[in-house]
């Protein structure tokens, strides 16, 4: 059914209640501003929780007759995490770029506080630790024309639709989506937002919705005295860009793994605004993880037409 997406709207996902348009720029709500201390800088303002809005495509897996080779591949150098597959600098689309000179993790780098972080962001001068290479690989993305797919709307090949997210305030002031702390989620048993929607589910056991990706692009003002911080852990696939540059690189089929980004290192200009680009890949049925934890002020940007909504 073919339908006017810039003016439509639906409800999507376990977000229930949360209203997210096609086509036109996503909408940030928020509960009556608290006063917060800390990372809020001195009594500033800040909301109780924040709704992004970006965009997940459903895909069939490769034994479907219609399915996409990436999605239920097993890299040929087994299941782990791969880094070095995609480019270090977005498009000039803003979408992130397969190379396949990838390898399979042996050991994590570590900042100086022992949390894992991007190798790109190894720095021997502050205290971090190196990690190592293992067997070059590609991690179970077949070719760039397959991985092309994955954030880019094909009919007949995926479809789309608005996904908001709901990251809630904490104590310390840092928000945080987690799947297993969100009580529709935690339902679910993981991140699963679109259970019976779009292609719907599979099959098999667990009868989930296993095969999608989820894109969004968020802009945030940089306080060089702000202490800002951005981790994720999750599975599968995921790479985090700020102002254009891969700041997370946990690709391949995994466990939930973590990565951490102290924005103090990525040579930033106090109080200018940049873009963080976030893109997720769900790709094997056994579990989906999901946790997003900042104390950024992230808000959503316009989202890309999405064309395959209702094909």
């Amino acid at each position: 059914m073919n339908m006017n997406t810039h003016q439509q709207f639906r409800l999507i996902g376990p977000a229930a209640g949360v209203l997210a348009f096609t086509g036109a720029a996503a909408i940030m709500l928020c509960n009556a501003p608290v006063l917060a201390g800390g990372n809020g800088g001195g009594g500033e303002e800040l909301p109780e929780y924040i709704e992004l809005t970006g965009v997940v495509r459903d895909f069939r897996e490769r034994n479907h007759a219609d399915g996409h080779t990436d999605f239920e591949m097993r890299p040929t150098a087994g299941f782990g995490q791969y880094c070095g597959n995609i480019s270090p600098s977005l498009s000039g689309d803003g979408k992130p770029v397969f190379i396949g000179e990838g390898w399979k993790i042996r050991n994590q780098w570590k900042d100086s506080s022992n949390r894992d972080i991007c190798y790109l962001l190894y720095d021997p001068d502050l205290g971090d630790t190196a990690g190592s290479q293992g067997t070059s690989n590609t991690g179970g993305i077949h070719t760039e024309s397959s991985f092309n797919q994955w954030y880019r709307d094909v009919p007949g090949v995926n479809m789309s639709a608005p996904l908001t997210l709901t990251l809630v305030r904490g104590d310390d002031g840092s928000y945080i989506f987690d799947d297993k702390i969100d009580p529709e989620y935690d339902a679910l048993g993981g991140f699963f937002p679109i259970e019976d929607e779009l292609y719907g589910n599979p099959g098999g056991s667990p009868d989930r919705n296993f095969h999608f990706t989820f894109e969004l692009h968020t802009e945030f003002t940089y306080e060089a005295d702000g202490a800002q911080v951005f981790k994720f852990t999750g599975d599968d696939d995921v790479w985090v860009y700020i102002n254009g540059e891969l700041v997370i690189d946990l690709g391949g089929v995994h466990a939930a793994q973590s990565q951490y980004v102290d924005l103090n290192r990525l040579g930033l200009e106090d109080g200018e605004d940049y873009s963080l680009d976030f893109f997720f890949a769900e790709r094997h049925r056994t579990q989906s993880n999901f946790r997003i934890q900042t104390n950024l002020k992230l808000e959503s940007v316009e989202l890309p037409t999405i064309t395959a909504a209702y094909d």
